[in-house]
């Protein structure tokens, strides 16, 4: 399996292990690779290094949060020319993470300025630059991520996305509390050539989701639309390859197809992010 969004340590929240420490787990349950992530690092350079030694495909990206003064067209190109695979757009600084009351980090330093980041439909301004890094991902031919922007700004975004020809497209955790994405949304959505990711992360701690909603969320998608993801990396949670693995025997308690949910978590998110 590979598992397209992991968090691992360094990080600004406690995390269950480091890059090598995630990276041998994954290698121990015969996984072929990852993505590791993180709201406020670029983490290529951690891929590379924490993977050189392993036989598993990792990768890193760029989310474009605060620490990179947020739509930051030079932060993605830098990114890029580093080998960053995807640029995941604002995630824990995004507006709607802060309407929601989730974490961010001037909520632990309370003295760093509160600010949030939105693009079209929300904030017209940042159309510019949204389009300038979405040309440099083009070029790049790497991942584009919504990250938590709302519904709204995500429907723009791939428009935009798909003028410029970038094909490598993915919904983050679109049914999570934001941006709360109803399934017949993200249909129309992945119909336009973006992938939704489901994650363990929402049936282990997403207030009110369970498994017969992520279920029918992926049969109103369909399987060929969807990536699991892990999500994990937490200290509360099951290790990674674990937490992918109960997602995948949840939804097939379900009723789901098992080894369609393995090609979700397999083959879909490997041939998304691999060059």
């Amino acid at each position: 399996m590979f598992d397209l969004h992991v968090h691992a340590a360094p990080d600004i929240s406690l995390r269950l292990g480091d890059d090598r420490q995630v990276l041998r787990w994954y290698a121990e349950a015969g996984f072929s690779g990852c993505v590791l992530k993180g709201h406020y690092d670029a983490t290529m350079g951690r891929a590379a290094a924490a993977g050189a030694d392993v036989a598993l495909r990792v990768y890193g990206g760029l989310a474009l949060n605060q620490h990179v003064g947020g739509i930051n067209p030079a932060a993605v190109a830098a990114a890029l020319a580093m080998g960053a695979r995807v640029i995941w757009m604002p995630t824990a600084d995004a507006h709607t993470q802060h309407a929601a009351g989730l974490p961010r980090l001037c909520v632990q330093w309370p003295e760093l300025p509160g600010t949030t980041y939105a693009i079209p439909p929300i904030d017209w301004s940042a159309g510019p630059r949204v389009r300038q890094i979405l040309q440099l991902i083009a070029e790049a031919d790497a991942v584009l991520a919504t990250g938590h922007l709302s519904v709204e700004e995500s429907a723009w975004l791939l428009g935009e996305a798909r003028r410029v020809n970038i094909s490598r497209l993915l919904l983050t955790h679109p049914s999570y509390t934001v941006p709360g994405m109803t399934p017949r949304q993200a249909a129309e959505l992945t119909v336009r050539g973006a992938y939704a990711e489901i994650t363990a992360n929402q049936l282990l701690r997403q207030p009110g989701c369970d498994a017969a909603q992520l279920a029918a969320f992926i049969t109103a998608v369909g399987y060929g639309h969807v990536v699991l993801s892990s999500d994990a990396g937490q200290p509360d949670n099951p290790t990674p390859p674990e937490a992918l693995q109960l997602l995948i025997d949840a939804l097939a308690a379900e009723g789901l197809d098992r080894q369609a949910l393995i090609a979700c978590a397999s083959e879909i998110p490997e041939r998304l992010i691999t060059p």
